[in-house]
Formats: C-alpha cells, sequence, structure tokens
C-alpha cells in the first residue's frame, strides 16, 4: 500500500510540466501558503533545468522569480536573493525578473542604489508595463523622494488604464463582480500616489537604504536617543518645578539646591547609559538629518538640560542682581515647556503636511482597497486636525479683537465636510464623526456670536452663550481626539496619526515567461531568412541576423553591424523569420534584446506564428 502510494506521487510529478509546477506556486502564493508554493516553484526548476534547450527551458526563470517571492513572503529576504540573481542570469531581457531582483535588493541593506539600477532596467525593458512605474515610484517612496513617486505612480496609473481600460472596481467587490487583474493593481497604485501627496515619511525614516549597515542597529541608536530625550526633558522639567517649589520656603533653600544637583547627575547617568547603546556614532549626524524631527528632539532636550543648569547656576549664585529675573525666569520657561512646545510643533507641522484633500481623492478612487479605508480616514483625522488649527485662533483673535472675524469661521468647515462626504467609509470611525460635528457646532456658534454682537455693539446674553457654545466645542475637539488617540495606543490599533498610514506592496513579480512554443521553433529552425528590427536615432532599423535557441530557451541572435549599440539604448526588439519549412510557417518574437560577447539574447515578450497561403489559397 505504501509503495503504491510513493509510486502514484512520483508518476504526478513526472506528469506535470514545469509551467504547471509554477502555476500551482502562483495559485499556492494567492492563497497565502508560501511554504508550499516554494516547494512547487523548486519542483518547477529542477524540471525546467532537466530540459536541454527545449520549451521547458524558458520556464526556469519563472520557477526561479517563484522562489524568490516564496522566500520573501516566508521572511528570508537574503535567502530571496540567490534566486532572483538566477532568474535574471537565465533571462536577462526579462522585466518580471527585473522588478523581482529590484524588489529583494530595496529589502537588503546597501543595496538601494543597485535596486534603483534594476527598476530603471525594468522600465526600460517594458515601459508599457504598469509595474515598473509601481516599483520605480515605490522606492522614490521609500527615500522621501514624494515628487519623483507622484510622478511614476501617476504614470503607472496611465499605463494600467491603457493595457486594462475600465473603471475602477465598485466599493467591496463581491464574487460575482468581475473584478479583473487591472482592477487590483491600479487600486494599489492609488493608495501609494495617495501617500505621495501626503509626503508621507516610511517608518525608519532615519535610515538610509544605501547604507551598508543593519537597519536594526540604526533603529536602536535611534530608539536610544529617543529615549534620552525624554527622559532628560522631563526630569529637567520636573527638577525645576521641584526646586522652584521648594526654594518658596525658606528652611527647605538648601535642601532645594541639593536637590536640583543630584537632578544633574542622574541627567549624567542617564545620558552615559543610552550612549553606550549607540554603537553607530558616526551615522548618528546622517540620522538626524535624514529625519529632521529626530534631530530637534535631540537638540531641544540638550537646550533643555542646559537651560536648566543655567536655570539652577542661578538659582544658587548668592545676590543676584534684578535685571537677572527674567533671564532666570526664561530658563525656567524653557526648561519646563521645552517638551510640549516640541510636541505642538511637531503637530502641527505634520497635520500641515502634504496634500491630504487630493490624497482622499486617490483613497476614494481605491475605495475597495482595505488599506485605502484606513489611510483615509487617518487623512480625515489630519484634514480636521488642520481645520481645528484655524478655527481655534480666529476664534480666540475674534473674541480678544474683532468679533466681525468670527462669521468667517462659517466657512472654514466645508472642506473637512466635503472630503467626509467624499470618503464612504469614513463614516465607520465614530469618535471622527463626533469630533465632525462638534468642529461644525463650534463654527457655528462662534459666527452666532459674532453675529449677535454686531448689530448692538455690545456682548448680549443670546451672544454670550453662542460663543460659550462655540469655544467648548473646540475644546470637545480637543477631548475627542485625545480619547480615539488613547482608544488607539491601549488597544494597540491604528490612531488618527501619520504614523498609522499604511504603503501598499506592489509589484510581486510572478508574471508567467513567454516561451517559445514548438510552431515557433520549427519555424525558426527551417527559416531562410531571419530579419531583426530595432530602432535607432534615425528611425526603425531592419538587418539580417542568424538564431539559434541558447540553452535557457532564450532566442539568441548574431546579428549585422551597429545592432549592439542600438539595443544598449532602446532594448525593444523583433525578429521575424520565414522560410520554405515544410508547411511554410512564418514567425515574429517581439521581446527584449541584452547585448552579450559576440551576439544578442532575446527574451521573448510576445510570439506570433501564422501560415504564408499555399497556391490553392490565393485569389
Amino acid at each position: 500500500m505504501g509503495t503504491d502510494g510513493n509510486h502514484s506521487k512520483n508518476h504526478e510529478k513526472t506528469d506535470k510540466s514545469p509551467r504547471d509546477w509554477c502555476a500551482e506556486a502562483v495559485a499556492r502564493l494567492h492563497a497565502g501558503r508560501p511554504e508550499e508554493a516554494l516547494n512547487a516553484a523548486r519542483e518547477a526548476a529542477a524540471a525546467a533545468a532537466r530540459d536541454d534547450r527545449g520549451e521547458a527551458a524558458a520556464t526556469g526563470e519563472w520557477a526561479h522569480r517563484l522562489m524568490s517571492l516564496a522566500l520573501e513572503r516566508l521572511g528570508r529576504d537574503a535567502d530571496a536573493l540567490p534566486p532572483a540573481r538566477e532568474a535574471v542570469r537565465l533571462a536577462p531581457g526579462s522585466w518580471p525578473a527585473r522588478v523581482r531582483l529590484a524588489t529583494v535588493l530595496a529589502r537588503l541593506p546597501g543595496h538601494a542604489d543597485e535596486a534603483a539600477g534594476q527598476a530603471g532596467l525594468a522600465r526600460a525593458f517594458a515601459p508599457e508595463e504598469p509595474a515598473p512605474h509601481a516599483l520605480e515610484g515605490d522606492l522614490a517612496l521609500l527615500r522621501g523622494d514624494h515628487a519623483h513617486a507622484a510622478t511614476a505612480y501617476r504614470t503607472a496609473l496611465a499605463t494600467a488604464t491603457a493595457t486594462d481600460p475600465g473603471p475602477d472596481p465598485d466599493p467591496d467587490p463581491g464574487p460575482s463582480s468581475g473584478e479583473r487583474p487591472g482592477d487590483a493593481v491600479r487600486a494599489r497604485v492609488r493608495v501609494n500616489l495617495g501617500l505621495a501627496l501626503l509626503r508621507w515619511d516610511r517608518p525608519r525614516a532615519h535610515h538610509d537604504p544605501a547604507w551598508p549597515v543593519d537597519p536594526r542597529e540604526t533603529g536602536r541608536a535611534r530608539r536610544a536617543l529617543e529615549v534620552w530625550s525624554r527622559q532628560a526633558r522631563l526630569l529637567a522639567a520636573l527638577a525645576t518645578i521641584g526646586v522652584a517649589a521648594a526654594a518658596q520656603a525658606a528652611d527647605l533653600a538648601l535642601q532645594a539646591k541639593l536637590g536640583g544637583l543630584v537632578a544633574l547627575a542622574l541627567l549624567a547617568v542617564l545620558t552615559v547609559r543610552q550612549a553606550r547603546r549607540i554603537r553607530v556614532w558616526p551615522l548618528v549626524p546622517a540620522m538626524m538629518g535624514r529625519d529632521p524631527w529626530l534631530g530637534t528632539e535631540v537638540v531641544s532636550a540638550a537646550v533643555s538640560v542646559a537651560a536648566y543648569a543655567a536655570w539652577l547656576g542661578l538659582t544658587a549664585a548668592p545676590g543676584v542682581p534684578p535685571w537677572l529675573d527674567p533671564v532666570w525666569a526664561g530658563l525656567a520657561a524653557v526648561a519646563v515647556l521645552g517638551w510640549p512646545a516640541h510636541a505642538a510643533l511637531r503637530a502641527l507641522a505634520g497635520t500641515w503636511r502634504g496634500h491630504p484633500v487630493r490624497a482622499l481623492e486617490q483613497f476614494a478612487a481605491a475605495d475597495g482597497e482595505r488599506t485605502a479605508r484606513r489611510n483615509a480616514g487617518v487623512t480625515l483625522w489630519i484634514l480636521l486636525g488642520r481645520t481645528w488649527s484655524v478655527l481655534a485662533p480666529l476664534a480666540c483673535a475674534a473674541m480678544a479683537v474683532e468679533p466681525r472675524a468670527a462669521l468667517a469661521a462659517v466657512a472654514v468647515p466645508y472642506p473637512l465636510l466635503r472630503c467626509y462626504r467624499r470618503a464612504r467609509h469614513g463614516g465607520e470611525d465614530g469618535w471622527l464623526r463626533a469630533a465632525v460635528v462638534l468642529l461644525v457646532l463650534a463654527a457655528a456658534g462662534c459666527a452666532a456670536g459674532a453675529l449677535l454682537e454686531w448689530p448692538a455693539q455690545d456682548r448680549t446674553a443670546g451672544a454670550a452663550w453662542a460663543w460659550r457654545v462655540g469655544m467648548a466645542a473646540l475644546g470637545l475637539v480637543a477631548v475627542v481626539f485625545a480619547g480615539r488617540a488613547g482608544r488607539a495606543w491601549w488597544r494597540g490599533g491604528p490612531g488618527p496619526w501619520r504614523s498609522s498610514l499604511l504603503m501598499c506592496d506592489l509589484p510581486a513579480g510572478d508574471e508567467p515567461s513567454v516561451p517559445l512554443g514548438p510552431e515557433a521553433r520549427q519555424a525558426l529552425a527551417y527559416a531562410r531568412n531571419v530579419v531583426l528590427s530595432f530602432a535607432d536615432p534615425l528611425g526603425p532599423r531592419t538587418v539580417g541576423a542568424a538564431a539559434s535557441i541558447g540553452p535557457a530557451g532564450e532566442l539568441r541572435l548574431v546579428a549585422g553591424a551597429g545592432a549592439g549599440e542600438a539595443v544598449e539604448a532602446d532594448p525593444r526588439v523583433a525578429v521575424f523569420a520565414a522560410g520554405p519549412s515544410p508547411r511554410r510557417r512564418w514567425v515574429e518574437v517581439r521581446g527584449v534584446a541584452v547585448a552579450a560577447p559576440g551576439l544578442l539574447r532575446v527574451t521573448p515578450k510576445q510570439v506570433l506564428t501564422g501560415e504564408f497561403p499555399g497556391r490553392h489559397q490565393r485569389g
């Protein structure tokens, strides 16, 4: 029984062709079973290697790409690199192989430049495909080049629409919606385009992918700097408040000064402790340059500590002249308010960075993608914060200076309301809905207070109540935001802040290879004339060539003079072969040519075959 079972399994393996194994690997990848997909891809690669110059040999490149993709899905990025390089070696003109290699290189430290070069080759090989453009956009977005990323994503959308025209999918497409593969591609590209418009920063903004250092090392250094900054600012603020409070009592003045010195000693201990955790000190200035907020956090902490030390020195010095009192008070304010001032400035800068309205348009167009819904909700919170930051100063200035200016508050929430209605799934967040309602109530209350106060030129009881309602609603918006943020922090879910934005992974590089079929091989074998067509600076050009099939199943040509230089500029070529074959067949191979010593290696993108009409078919 066991022997028969093993025999049937071996028979099943021998019956499957390499392309069948690759198709099974793709299905398992899409089903979320990368381990099984890896086994199927290995079977395909082994079967393709056994084929000597046959049709199955061309499947080896596809099989190695799938091996690389499965290893990447398993989290084995370093192991995914060798099969990706082998795929490029087998088919140097394959744009999916270049895409796969660039994707793997982008995940490994110190390979960012090579990844960009491979992505550029993929785009040159297949400018009509959206995947190479999307990959270039991803690489630009990861290195913070938002303008280049947006341009690449728009090009990817244009090419995806040209190759697969049709409307974007409806929200929540069901099983019978007939969703096309191009719809998912466009949706994910739109998500990343929205991030580029928002000027999104990747989670490791401090790390340059081109650095030959493990990102975990720079991550540890960043955490050490952030922890030191928080601890130093908090300790400086608490020590300042404690020393000032204790110094108010005459009998505790000496104890207050001693306590201040103890706080300084503790600051020194904290500094040494965190400094020992940083192993990449030469990269720290570059890290702070790449992530300006990390730099400002460290600098502000150092300023707070210096201000506290100077303030403590003035406090302990006997006989300080009165003209130094403002300096003494200013130093105390810097030590105490440094942290909240930095946090408020960072929140305000994040709120006003990018183009949230334009980003929401892209997220709404990709509404069927779950990541788009999440990003749309975060973007609405960003837009709400922007609206609040305009409305709050306007209301305060109107109350203090000119009440009639509050009439403009009616128009402030309009962009937020318009975007909230367009984001179809924004209503799923009850906290956001409550904050939007309160913000509209705040604008209406302030405008009503100004309107009631205007004719009488005095604040009546009705005007006073309207102002109170408006200002209370403004304060409640901040309370709702704090509650939503606290809930997200407690549950470990996405919060109403920019760091909750997510990027879509695109592309995968699992596209099937294009083999030279039996009819194409027969036509090439019996062809009397082989013509290579390519582009040069003067226009289309054709030259004669001699053709053969390489070990990896690609087409090899020995072409006339000038062909090698021309394909360096534009590698897209077409090969036409015809002759007195038994069935008078012709073949046209459209593909990508890569110059090798003494010949051109053509990787097919499309293979067309046909038969010339005989005498009985004429006229």
